[in-house]
């Protein structure tokens, strides 16, 4: 810095530079059951629940599944079927619909297997907020509960929620870690010193042997980023000086969900399904469900043993299961052949909504 850099303001040695947004690790004490916080912006501990926690599936428990019989689609509820489909294609012609012979409706059998486990997971980490004096619920009133026994009101089952809680008793009180207490920090634009050399004469107050208009000679100017204070309010403490420190626990419910239904129409895209329902014929619904035997299509079976296995390896280790439940629907599927001026077609109703896939049409509006 030069000697006109010097001149530029008065310094007050007194107000500190920022410090760090967040607290340097080892700035907060250590909460009992809460170790795992190395301090830090994305420090953010996982606690697996307690072993009591994980239930366990018994052995040689399997669920039998009953048979079903397939739904039929009639004509008129297919062609009603197509003619709202054209119609809300602004290129397609309904005479086609309307006046098309059908030759062959073949009902298809597709089940949908849906696994759901729905979870509970809790991690925590330091937040702070400005200190005015508001209670400090701190160790002086017990010690704080570990994680997994912190009270909280449980969602709906099945329904994904967070909620975000204070630890009890984790609260206390330090001077504000960016400022040190200071309640202004200096400011970084100007250097803590109010006014800032101008830009148009550099500083030496006259441009072109005249006087520079920007600053009336005086070769410097307030700045702006501080109002020629030379410091800044804390952003952090917002000038109370201290900070409340506490542990903020999140609670996660999730319903982890997963389908699974047999690829057995090639002719038909797969991803369809997910936009429609089906009959759920089978609900099976416990802590932990059990595999499906016997069921008449053992792909099913074999993948419920699979999904099974699979969620309880996946979030036992991590969360706390707290309840699962398998569904079989049958999802109704017709393909229905018919001619059209001599030509043959087909197209696909599917879903209890009766919607329509197809790969071909008879005619379309061509706009000259």
């Amino acid at each position: 810095m030069d000697e006109k850099d010097e001149d530029l303001g008065v310094f007050d040695p007194n107000i500190p530079e920022e410090g760090p947004s967040a607290p340097p690790p080892g700035w907060l004490d250590d909460i009992h059951g809460y170790q795992g916080h190395k301090g830090g912006e994305d420090d953010n501990p996982l606690y697996p629940p307690p072993p009591a926690y994980n239930p366990q599936p018994e052995l040689n428990r399997n669920t039998l599944v009953p048979n079903v019989r397939v739904p039929t689609v009639s004509e008129d509820v297919a062609r009603d079927a197509l003619i709202k489909f054209v119609e809300s294609k602004w290129r397609y012609s309904s005479k086609p619909a309307r006046n098309l012979t059908f030759k062959e409706l073949k009902a298809i059998t597709v089940y949908r297997y849906r696994l759901e486990t729905y979870t509970e997971t809790r991690t925590s980490t330091w937040q702070f907020e400005p200190y005015n004096g508001q209670l400090v619920d701190g160790p002086q009133y017990g010690v704080s509960p570990p994680p997994w026994d912190v009270q909280v009101m449980f969602p709906q089952r099945y329904a994904d929620q967070v909620e975000k809680v204070r630890v009890p008793h984790s609260s206390f009180v330090k001077l504000c870690h960016k400022c040190n207490g200071c309640g202004n920090t200096r400011c970084t634009s100007c250097f803590g010193r109010g006014q800032k050399r101008c830009t148009f004469c550099h500083g030496h107050g006259r441009s072109r042997n005249k006087r520079c208009t920007s600053c009336h000679g005086r070769g410097r100017k307030r700045c702006f980023s501080c109002h020629g204070r030379g410091f800044k309010t804390c952003s952090v403490c917002h000038g109370s000086q201290n900070l409340l420190h506490f542990i903020l626990l999140t609670v996660t419910w999730k319903n982890n969900v997963e389908n699974f239904i047999p690829d057995r129409q090639p002719e038909f895209p797969d991803k369809n399904f997910g936009k429609v329902s089906g009959d759920p014929f089978f609900v099976d619904e416990n802590v932990l469900v059990y595999p499906i035997q016997g069921f008449p299509d053992q792909e099913i079976c074999d993948v419920s043993s699979k999904m099974i296995n699979d969620h309880l390896v996946r979030f036992t280790s991590t969360s706390r299961i707290l309840q699962q439940r398998q569904t079989i629907e049958l999802v109704p599927l017709t393909h229905a052949y018919y001619s059209y001026n001599g030509k043959d077609y087909s197209f696909f109703v599917y879903g209890i909504e009766n919607k329509v896939f197809m790969a071909k049409y008879p005619s379309a509006c061509t706009l000259l």
